[in-house]
């Protein structure tokens, strides 16, 4: 797919980190802009800088989790501007969990799985049908990742399922736009390959209260200044990819037709190929043991 000036990209949770990258970068290959995130002032904050910098935006407030919310996104974006090229079903949330599974309090779950799995679905519902019978080329591009999407960080399983539910349902959609021979394709982003300076750390500042908490936390939220100074004083150095080149990932991505928007790792590829062998021996997951605690 190529991308033009005049096409229209619409990116959830877009008020910062990687969806306000992707935003800026289409800006700046010319393309219209539709941002959604739930946070208002942030969301009003990002829609303003990027049109000082002569891009053309739509900024809404939208819950992802919240089916009728995504389709007054959709509505708005094609009143707007009469079409979509790109979506990108970004938003994300970390549960806040803690402790074992079976200690998990349940509207963890619920939360995480409301935005990062239902509000890609969601997406898909609400602009897919519209893209397809647009008739012009399009990409659904949905954001995965490594914890999960490759292999689960066992420490924070809530959201490694849910992302690993959206590589699934990436691969689905592929299929099912193929068999309609439609111009819209399909495509899963892991972020990184290193750690990443985004809001997801502090996502409970977002948190609804329909799915608050029911006992307050064993141990306060750390920020993610916070762990980097640990990680620090512990030794170790931690390295973080520029979430402007994930956005960059996006666009190369798009044209060059590719499914996974997968940066080169060699971490990441020790991990697939662990995890397919140990898959292919029907041996049990010894790549999990390094992150299984006592």
């Amino acid at each position: 797919m190529e991308l033009r000036q005049g096409q229209v990209a619409v990116v959830t949770g877009a008020a910062s980190g990687i969806g306000l990258a992707m935003a800026r970068r289409f800006a700046a290959e010319g393309l219209k802009v539709v941002l959604a995130d739930v946070e208002e002032g942030a969301l009003e904050k990002a829609a303003g800088q990027l049109r000082e910098d002569g891009a053309q935006v739509l900024a809404r407030t939208v819950d992802v989790s919240e089916r009728d919310s995504v389709v007054a996104l959709a509505d708005a974006a094609y009143e707007s501007f009469g079409a979509v090229h790109v979506l990108c079903n970004n938003a994300g949330v970390g549960s806040g969990a803690e402790g074992r599974m079976w200690e998990h309090e349940v509207n963890d779950w619920k939360w995480a799985f409301a935005v990062n799995v239902w509000g890609v679905f969601h997406g898909i519902q609400a602009f897919v049908p519209r893209m397809i019978a647009g008739g012009e080329p399009g990409r659904v591009v949905n954001t995965s990742s490594s914890d999960g999407g490759i292999a689960p960080l066992p420490t924070a399983s809530v959201y490694a399922i849910t992302k690993s539910a959206v590589v699934t349902m990436t691969e689905s959609l592929y299929a099912h736009l193929k068999a309609e021979g439609a111009a819209v394709g399909a495509s899963v982003l892991f972020p990184g390959p290193h750690m990443l300076r985004t809001g997801l750390w502090e996502s409970h500042r977002n948190r609804p209260e329909r799915y608050a908490k029911e006992r307050p936390r064993r141990t306060p939220y750390r920020s993610l200044d916070q762990w980097e100074a640990a990680m620090k004083a512990a030794g170790q150095e931690i390295e973080f990819t520029p979430v402007e080149d994930v956005a960059a990932e996006v666009v190369d991505g798009i044209r060059a037709d590719r499914f996974w928007m997968l940066p080169a790792s060699e971490h990441s590829d020790r991990q697939i190929r662990a995890r397919s062998q140990a898959m292919l021996d029907r041996a049990n997951p010894a790549y999990l043991e390094s992150f299984i605690l006592d």
